[in-house]
């Protein structure tokens, strides 16, 4: 039996859930899990339900069979096969940790996608990449040709039908007309200083601050750098007794695993785009300990 899951984010109203649970019933669906958000801020209604089809309906069935729920409710909606592993681009500059970190989760299959192209405007990562059998380009970009490459970002990810972009220290500002076009499939890395240390060297000025926690914020790029709606955090402790290169050692490391869960949680259609941030649902026991992986 297959496994699909559907998203829906519409207006809250009451009845939603009843609707959902009793035409994947009617189908002959059996539910696997669930949840559900509603936010009394935006009275926005969020839900994901894991299900499997008893009788063997495709993909195209559900969605036809579910549309008219959703118009009734103004969903905006979804049927994913769960089986289908999603088309990722993953774009890099000279930091090297998280590329390297997603191709090792990627391999060993803790990290499910299919790795369609990896983009940098550098070359030091090109025989890397090959050496995984995954299509590399170099893409420069200068202030004089920056939206020629941009136009060939854009033919990268239509040609490799990628789903998905993953900026693992991409180094490089996006035009807004670009992260408009791409926006909630475009996923950005960062130390999680921002506002307070910006500009080169942020793990030496909060080293000079004597900071206590260093982190990493991934979140969902929009044309306001650095303050897309935020996915995935995490923080480390430090001290006094440690150096601006240890900030950095560590301040990786939390970067790599924080890329890792807010991809997972992308994949496997958990994060949802809700204004100015996001609902992201946790995820199931069985995929637990991969996302937590390092």
């Amino acid at each position: 039996m297959t496994s699909h899951v559907l998203t829906v984010t519409c207006p809250s109203k009451r009845g939603i859930v009843a609707a959902i649970s009793g035409k994947l019933a009617e189908l002959g669906c059996n539910i696997t899990d669930s949840a559900q958000f509603d936010d009394p801020d935006t009275d926005r209604f969020f839900m994901r339900v894991s299900f499997v089809s008893e009788k063997g309906l495709t993909r195209a069935d559900l969605v036809a069979e579910f549309t008219p729920v959703a118009e009734t409710f103004e969903m905006t909606w979804a049927v994913h096969d769960e089986a289908k592993k999603m088309k990722v681009v993953i774009m890099v500059s000279r930091f090297g940790h998280c590329l390297n970190d997603l191709l090792y989760r990627w391999r060993i299959g803790a990290l499910p996608i299919d790795i369609v192209a990896v983009v940098s405007n550098h070359m030091e990562y090109q025989k890397l990449v090959v050496n995984h059998d995954i299509p590399f380009y170099q893409v420069r970009v200068t202030k004089e040709n920056k939206p020629q490459a941009e136009a060939r970002l854009l033919e990268i990810v239509e040609e490799s039908g990628a789903e998905l972009v993953v900026l693992a220290r991409y180094m490089q500002i996006l035009s807004d007309r670009l992260c408009q076009r791409m926006s909630g499939r475009i996923i950005n890395i960062h130390h999680s200083f921002l506002p307070s240390f910006k500009g080169a060297n942020p793990y030496k000025q909060a080293f000079e601050r004597g900071v206590k926690l260093i982190g990493a914020t991934a979140h969902y790029v929009t044309a306001d750098l650095d303050e897309g709606p935020i996915i995935e955090q995490d923080t480390i402790r430090v001290t006094h007794a440690q150096s601006p290169e240890d900030y950095v050692s560590l301040g990786r490391d939390v970067e790599a695993q924080v890329l890792s869960r807010a991809i997972h949680a992308h994949i496997h259609h958990r994060a949802f785009i809700n204004g100015n941030k996001t609902v992201v649902f946790p995820a199931s026991p069985g995929s637990y300990a991969s996302e937590r992986m390092g």
